[in-house]
């Protein structure tokens, strides 16, 4: 069974020394991993530092605390770029850094930058494709690969010396089938949505975050990833509340979330739901490791003390 392992996903900008002393203070804290989202255009999660830059700097300041994206939006870089900042962070960082990519959501961000919003179809297309690059030229071999969306014609991370001690593990988030069968292909981690992505309007559906729709999803991944299946981390973004008030604090996050047709009991089945005192959360941390395969949960910045509490008892 996997270990447990906690991620903290950046939100706010701070500048120069504030950053290095952030990155350092979720190590001491015993948050396993940073990361990074990978938005130009404060709409969708509000002001951030660009990935790359962000966690080079911060894995300058850090000796254990990993380095991840969350995620490359695929289609504002070329996969062969992609791959070279990845395996330079790899190299820099002694073997740190896990790299999330997708296929991109956000349509207002691509409209202001004039980049082409295509069908979703087309996009995961192209995920896939680059995926299939990525995955080669992290692993040090000629790439060749002609479709409607890349053209590589014998490339190499000649760029980079050779041995490297290993290539970036990566995550790919999936929500719906057929990403979570593109998934079972190229992760090393996916991390479970509680819904695919269509747009920038998707409404929040408790159904989607109830243990059968988390059931229905594995489900899909175990078939579709065979034997690799046991090799596969699974992840998700999740909320922690810690409090002494599980009931009230449940029913206020219902009515933040504007949750219908779903009670307290129900919420706290949720898979990716922690609410409760430390010692209630641990048990359900290692309650849904053991019946969902959960092993690696990441939250929003503003939980990673409560957060540093919960995995200070594990």
């Amino acid at each position: 069974m996997s270990a447990l392992r906690f991620g903290v996903v950046s939100e706010s900008v701070r500048e120069g020394r504030a950053w290095l002393d952030f990155a350092r203070q979720l190590e001491d804290s015993g948050i396993d991993v940073l990361l990074l989202r990978d938005h130009f255009s404060a709409g969708p999660f509000g002001q951030q530092l660009a990935p790359f830059s962000g966690l080079a700097a911060a894995a300058a300041a850090t000796t254990r605390l990993r380095l991840g994206t969350l995620v490359l939006s695929n289609d504002f870089r070329h996969p062969a770029i992609v791959a070279h900042e990845a395996a330079s962070l790899h190299l820099i960082s002694g073997g740190r850094f896990e790299l999330g990519i997708g296929a991109g959501w956000y349509q207002p961000e691509y409209d202001a930058a004039g980049i082409a919003f295509d069908p979703a179809g087309r996009r995961l297309a192209r995920l896939d494709a680059s995926l299939s690059i990525i995955r080669g030229l992290l692993a040090g071999t000629p790439v060749r690969h002609a479709d409607a969306s890349y053209r590589i014609d014998g490339l190499d991370l000649d760029v980079l010396p050779m041995p490297r001690k290993g290539s970036p593990r990566l995550l790919v988030g999936a929500g719906g089938p057929r990403m979570l069968r593109l998934a079972a292909r190229h992760a090393d981690i996916v991390g479970i949505l509680p819904a695919p992505i269509r747009d920038s309007t998707d409404s929040d559906d408790p159904r989607d975050r109830l243990p059968a729709a988390f059931d229905a999803k594995i489900a899909v991944l175990r078939e579709a990833a065979s034997d690799r299946f046991g090799n596969l981390e699974i992840s998700a973004i999740a909320t922690f509340i810690v409090t002494g008030k599980r009931r009230a604090d449940t029913e206020e996050l219902i009515a933040r979330r504007g949750w219908t047709g779903i009670d307290t009991e129900q919420v706290w089945q949720m898979p990716t739901t922690f609410i409760g005192s430390p010692d209630q959360i641990r048990a359900d941390l290692l309650a849904r490791r053991e019946r969902f395969g959960l092993s690696y949960l990441v939250a929003g910045e503003d939980s990673h003390r409560a957060l540093a509490e919960v995995i200070s008892g594990l």
